[in-house]
């Protein structure tokens, strides 16, 4: 798992780089991706325009389904265009995650959800601003992508591992050029280099804690949990909306290793409560955020 994080990170990462960072050699490394690749687990390298490069509102909207079948669901979300995740879980409950341009947007998405997905009041999640991990530490160069940095997302977007040169020559355009705006783009957080990832392919289980801080705590008690129950907690999203919420994306090898995980937070001393729910199969779609490339 801890190479899946990695290259959801940056995808780009070389075998030499993911084989230092997981103190493996390179060829454990290759064999680990490709056993990945062929069981499904990992769908593709994927190079999309990033969310801070549009000023994207990331929503999340979770509930309980009163839906009789989720045959239909996928495709009926996928047109929506704005939706980009759905996972079912345990006991009908549903997750979708969704790409909004403005908050305008939020209300139709909230009523098309309501309706499509069975759920009468969804809980609503506007997710704070840019993640902690990409917060930018530095002055940054460049804050917009210009038509050539479009072109090379485009030449990236389901191959994010390509070679340098095969974007180069696929654009008419040097090495040095596509390294360089590459380069740009990512120390500046315009491009996001990450996998189209399905956990139910293996025996892994994935398991979404949504925990509810004391009122008087401070959100970086998550980030402290998050180091204290690493590996097994992947990282976690935070909500402007509700202040004291944080959702934990939690991976375990079984289901004792899950209860143990939960019964030592519920005792933690500055969790008011957690609500942990097993995801069973998820989705991806492209949205409006990857049209942007085609039209460049």
């Amino acid at each position: 798992m801890s190479l899946i994080m990695l290259l959801s990170q940056n995808s780009r990462l070389s075998y030499a780089e993911l084989a230092d960072k997981l103190n493996l050699s390179v060829n454990a490394v290759h064999k680990r991706i490709q056993l990945l690749i062929e069981t499904g687990v990992i769908n593709k390298f994927t190079a999309k325009v990033s969310n801070f490069a549009v000023n994207a509102i990331v929503v999340f909207l979770s509930g309980s389904s009163q839906l009789s079948s989720f045959q239909d669901l996928p495709n009926k979300l996928k047109a929506q265009g704005s939706i980009y995740w759905l996972a079912t879980g345990s006991g009908k409950f549903l997750f979708i995650g969704a790409y909004l341009r403005n908050l305008n947007e939020l209300e139709p998405l909230v009523n098309y959800v309501k309706k499509e997905a069975g759920i009468p009041e969804p809980t609503v999640g506007i997710m704070s601003s840019v993640p902690l991990m990409h917060q930018p530490s530095h002055k940054l160069a460049i804050t917009s992508l210009c038509d050539l940095d479009y072109r090379i997302i485009r030449a990236l977007k389901d191959n994010s591992r390509k070679a340098i040169s095969e974007v180069a020559e696929e654009l008419g355009i040097s090495a040095k050029t596509a390294r360089r705006r590459l380069s740009l783009m990512l120390k500046n957080f315009l491009i996001e280099l990450s996998i189209e990832w399905y956990p139910d392919k293996s025996n892994d289980i994935l398991t979404l804690i949504d925990l509810h801080l004391k009122p008087q705590v401070d959100m970086n008690e998550a980030n402290s949990i998050l180091r204290k129950y690493a590996p097994n907690t992947l990282f976690y999203f935070s909500f402007a909306n509700m202040p004291n919420t944080a959702t934990f994306v939690v991976w375990t090898n079984s289901m004792i290793e899950l209860q143990h995980i939960r019964e030592k937070l519920e005792g933690e001393e500055n969790v008011a409560s957690i609500t942990p729910n097993i995801l069973l199969k998820g989705y991806i779609f492209n949205t409006w955020r990857d049209q942007l490339v085609e039209k460049t």
